[in-house]
């Protein structure tokens, strides 16, 4: 048995990078148009957060949450499951951050947004609108095919992304709770897109790490 510093991080890696892509391409093609949806959903967000609207906060909170439980139920659980034997573990800590969107914003009221206005709030914005507009755009950048994009709101990674900088906006301590599970999502999509020598990789840390440094 090789010794434990031996290892590399593409030795935890369950499949192939070319399985990866194919297992998005598939997903792509079966949920289209999907996508559609979703990105109405990104620029939705992005609409009530910089207004005044009335419910923003739950609208907002509630639109997260819808989008946090279709990948772990639609793609975590039901596709990733065939490829990453810890993938049901995943879905289960979207499906949980799902219900706490849902439960603390969409129905108990408990998230609070900043309110529009300061550079914070303004690169906050500018993270979520790279996530959800920006972030299928590597595909092509990076020399692959449009059917292997991942897209916000049906993808984890950009999805992680958004979240991580939308709660950045949050008022009070709650914020803390609510971005355990996208933190720790934005590692994992980092690892994973490093394991796989892919460019993703840097792009997922940057953006959360600088989101994350908003919150503080």
């Amino acid at each position: 048995m090789s010794e434990w510093w031996t290892y590399r991080l593409t030795s935890f890696l369950l499949f192939s990078p070319r399985t990866y892509r194919r297992l998005f391409e598939l997903y792509n093609q079966a949920i289209w148009p999907a996508h559609i949806l979703a990105l109405a959903i990104g620029v939705a967000i992005i609409v009530l957060l910089v207004g005044t609207y009335q419910h923003r906060d739950r609208i907002v909170a509630g639109l997260f949450a819808a989008c946090w439980l279709w990948i772990a139920w639609t793609f975590l659980y039901q596709r990733y499951t065939q490829i990453n034997w810890i993938a049901p573990w995943i879905a289960a800590a979207f499906a949980l951050q799902a219900l706490l969107l849902a439960g603390l914003g969409g129905f108990g009221g408990r998230i609070a947004f900043a309110p529009p206005g300061g550079g914070r709030f303004r690169m906050a914005i500018a993270l979520i609108a790279t996530a959800i507009v920006g972030y299928p755009l590597l595909a092509p950048l990076y020399g692959r095919a449009w059917p292997t994009a991942e897209v916000f709101g049906v993808a984890p990674d950009p999805t992680a992304i958004a979240t991580v900088a939308t709660l950045a906006l949050v008022r009070g301590r709650i914020r803390w709770l609510l971005l355990v599970v996208p933190v720790l999502a934005c590692a994992l999509g980092a690892l994973t897109q490093r394991a796989m020598a892919e460019p993703e990789a840097i792009v997922i840390a940057a953006a959360s790490l600088l989101a994350l440094i908003l919150a503080l």
